[in-house]
């Protein structure tokens, strides 16, 4: 009991040291029928992983929506996930991943899965245009920054369930965001998010909120942009925080996540008194309590334009 208690520490103890952990797993091959490459997921997202059950299929389903299945009284969707990335699994769709995350449950069919590593996010490089269709957001290096390092796809798992889903995280809807939000003028929003399609959705919250916003692709990004912005503060004469009204960011992201970005910015003097929203498909008391460890300012679960809104004005005016 004590091990299994020590390594459930030690892995809510990653967010501390910029460090997650990975499932790797397989989805099938190529064309040819070659190169059967390694996926990765967080997994923080998954809730649990078991051998694949008979699916029932929905009549009138979407493309590689395999159907349902009754977990422990809970009916689940079911997607084939080689059938999205376009492999073909050798042996078949074996396991089924539970997820939990951007508040659903849904579960992914996959050929099987490898092992859990214990990465940091350095390791991890941005997939921005890649060949994916946007369902990479980015790259693992497994064996660190050396020759031939193994890789891994870490996969968008926003953009796919919009995709297959698309009710899910669907667009801002002006008429119900609420009022405009009032900034110092000169004063922006900095945000950072490595998913395509959340990014997409921010950008339209925030606009329609009528808040400018410099939009960045990772916590990295986010911190250097914000010490450039801090030199040009500096240089006119005026707290940094006149220039930067509030900071929102997502927690799983390449180079930087946002648990050290927040504790950064929450321990610089310059940058202190800047509120940081963090906005993540990352739900669950547990995370919620690293959120207040790092120093947030607030929570919010990804993605609802609304809550996002209701949040930050309740930051902004406290």
């Amino acid at each position: 009991m004590n091990s299994v208690q020590q390594e459930i520490d030690e892995r809510s103890n990653l967010t501390n040291s910029n460090k997650f952990e990975l499932l790797l797993f397989r989805l099938g091959a190529d064309a040819n029928g070659e190169h059967s490459e390694l996926y990765g997921i967080n997994v923080f997202k998954i809730r649990e992983i078991v051998a694949m059950p008979e699916v029932t299929a929905v009549a009138g389903s979407a493309p590689h929506m395999l159907g349902v299945v009754n977990l422990r009284g809970q009916i689940i969707s079911v997607m084939d996930l080689p059938g999205i990335v376009g492999v073909t699994p050798k042996t078949g769709l074996n396991i089924m991943l539970v997820t939990e995350f951007a508040r659903t449950t849904q579960a992914f069919a996959v050929e099987s899965v490898d092992e859990i590593v214990r990465l940091d996010w350095g390791q991890v490089l941005s997939a921005e245009g890649s060949t994916a269709g946007g369902m990479v957001t980015s790259i693992a290096r497994l064996d660190g920054d050396v020759n031939n390092t193994r890789l891994a796809q870490v996969l968008d798992v926003e953009t796919i369930l919009r995709k297959m889903v698309p009710n899910e995280g669907k667009d801002v809807d002006p008429e119900t965001i609420g009022p405009k939000l009032a900034l110092k003028a000169g004063t922006i929003i900095l945000a950072a998010d490595d998913s395509v399609v959340a990014r997409s959705l921010i950008e339209q919250g925030l606009t329609a909120m009528g808040a400018p916003f410099v939009m960045t692709k990772s916590g990295k990004e986010a911190w250097e942009r914000l010490q450039h912005i801090a030199d040009g503060a500096k240089a006119e004469g005026i707290p940094v925080e006149d220039r930067v009204g509030l900071i929102l960011t997502d927690l799983e992201m390449p180079e930087m996540d946002g648990f050290t970005l927040t504790r950064l910015v929450k321990q610089d003097a310059r940058f202190s008194k800047i509120p940081v929203v963090i906005h993540s498909s990352l739900s669950g008391k547990t995370n919620e309590d690293h959120v207040k460890g790092v120093g947030a300012d607030a929570y919010v679960a990804k993605f609802v334009a609304e809550d996002l809104a209701e949040t930050i004005r309740k930051v902004l005016h406290k």
